[in-house]
């Protein structure tokens, strides 16, 4: 499954292993300015003792221009999440080069599944986050790799209908350590509480009824 060290992708593969899973987590330096994700990915792996692979796709954040996720020319976006500010946080075809790789792997580690935690907050801003996508990606990947993936093989998102505060609930009921997740897009020593998914980290914890064990630079939304 690909792993982000954050959030979502965390409460997802404790979710899996719950269910008997046998995981590899797979995370991605794409020149991300919030590369520190990737520490907390490992975190996960630790835990949870499974595979953990790291693939170097940094070369992407010198090519991917215009994303303020790779290009230290755009400023992160405060506040809540809109089609209008949020647009600047799109890494062109991400998720589509993740899975694609992901589904290599699968190939040749013979599995019968990839997983990735995309949710229903992400839609209206992430095209790739969208279910039109992830159907016809599953099945361009089976054609791509028509007779080498397994028969049975699917691409698993089981969050996509679901909150963001409805995944802070699940990862709660499995115990998740959120301390032990990464969601900040600036990527600083810790969570600036100002950008797009640190506001709407804290606004799932406090729905959700959970506490939030974040530390943020700003304490309050402002």
């Amino acid at each position: 499954m690909i792993a982000s060290g954050g959030l979502d992708s965390t409460v997802l593969a404790y979710w899996l292993q719950a269910r008997g899973t046998q995981l590899t987590l797979l995370s991605f330096d794409y020149g991300q300015r919030h590369r520190v994700e990737l520490r907390f990915a490992a975190a996960t792996a630790q835990a949870l003792g499974t595979r953990h692979e790291v693939v170097d796709l940094s070369a992407l954040g010198r090519v991917l221009q215009g994303s303020a996720l790779t290009d230290s020319g755009v400023g992160v976006p405060d506040g809540h999440y809109t089609d209008e500010t949020m647009r600047a946080t799109v890494v062109p075809n991400r998720n589509a080069i993740m899975l694609d790789i992901a589904v290599a792997l699968a190939v040749t580690t013979q599995a019968d599944a990839v997983a990735f935690g995309a949710h229903a907050g992400d839609h209206p801003i992430y095209p790739d986050c969208r279910e039109r996508f992830t159907t016809s990606f599953a099945r361009t990947a089976q054609v791509a790799n028509e007779g080498f993936l397994t028969d049975d093989f699917q691409l698993v998102v089981p969050f996509l209908a679901s909150s963001k505060t409805d995944i802070v609930r699940l990862g709660a009921a499995l115990n998740v350590p959120f301390e032990q997740t990464w969601s900040c897009y600036r990527g600083g020593t810790e969570h600036c509480g100002r950008c797009g998914t640190c506001t709407e980290r804290r606004e799932a914890f406090h729905a959700a009824g959970v506490t939030d064990p974040t530390t943020y630079a700003v304490q309050e939304c402002g």
